[in-house]
């Protein structure tokens, strides 16, 4: 006979919860009856207001919650972009630690992934400098999280190389700092089934403490 095991109703706090990645997110949880508290900077669309780089907000927030979800892009108007990331990363790092919420999942670039040992996508000479510095910045964050979050239960997810708005299927594949291609060398995933992979290791923490990927 076949069992299944039931997954427990989580309380999480997702901050950036209105953006392409975000709110497919914060829909894939609903689904599978997880109760979510989403955050935007200006609290719009029915989220709570937050600024990611207030420890004490972020601490605030997270209180009484399993998990917190980080799914915010650093600045696209050609200011500083790896400033701000960081200095959010760090306040949801010290705001998790001050709330007792151990639990972090962090939607992250696809520019930090390797092609070779030890050639990131970023470095490669085709990659479009329009997404440079947003990338460069992503990297950085999750440096951050691999040095200063030891103490934490974290998983950063890198999408494809391409992930935009598509359809829900469910099937894709997962790896690690290895960037994912087809047989044509098309990497990309979905937003909807991205969302899936990222619910998928809240409930079954497969990848706790180190980076994974999703493609198709």
């Amino acid at each position: 006979m076949t069992t299944f095991t039931e997954v427990r109703a989580m309380r999480i706090l997702l901050i950036g919860a209105t953006g392409m990645i975000g709110s497919r997110v914060a829909a894939e949880a609903r689904t599978r009856g997880h109760e979510v508290t989403g955050t935007t900077r200006g609290g719009a669309e029915g989220t709570t207001k937050l600024t990611a780089g207030d420890t004490g907000a972020v601490a605030a927030a997270a209180a009484g919650h399993d998990a917190v979800v980080l799914a915010i892009a650093p600045p696209r108007d050609g200011s500083d972009a790896a400033g701000p990331l960081l200095a959010a990363g760090r306040a949801v790092l010290d705001g998790l630690r001050r709330a007792g919420v151990r639990r972090l999942v962090v939607v992250g670039g696809a520019g930090s992934l390797e092609t070779a040992p030890g050639v990131r996508l970023v470095d490669d000479p085709h990659f479009p400098e329009m997404y440079k510095a947003e990338s460069l910045a992503q990297a950085e964050l999750l440096e951050l999280i691999r040095k200063e979050a030891d103490d934490l239960e974290w998983t950063y997810i890198s999408p494809a190389g391409v992930i935009e708005p598509g359809e829900r299927t469910g099937t894709f594949r997962l790896g690690g700092d290895r960037l994912l291609a087809d047989a044509e060398g098309n990497s990309r995933i979905s937003a909807e089934d991205y969302a899936i992979a990222l619910v998928d290791e809240l409930e079954n923490r497969n990848a706790v403490g180190r980076r994974i990927t999703v493609a198709y």
